[in-house]
């Protein structure tokens, strides 16, 4: 079992946890007010695919910008 460390907030521990944030809240979006917040679960998972296959994922780009540091 790989455990990660949950002293240093890196880049890819944000990014999942914003992935996850957004995931959950258009699920009760969705399931609460209207359907069509449905679209933002796929948005996430498309955004997760694109990011598994190209290694480019835009919230990444923000995010370095805002001087999350990569895991090295």
């Amino acid at each position: 079992m790989y455990i990660a460390s949950t002293k240093v907030w890196h880049l890819e521990r944000v990014l999942f946890l914003i992935a996850g944030a957004i995931g959950l809240i258009g699920l009760g979006l969705g399931l609460y007010l209207s359907q069509w917040w449905f679209l933002l679960n796929l948005l996430v998972g498309f955004n997760l695919i694109l990011f598994s296959f190209t290694g480019f994922c835009p919230m990444a780009v923000i995010l370095a910008k805002l001087g999350f540091e990569p895991k090295k």
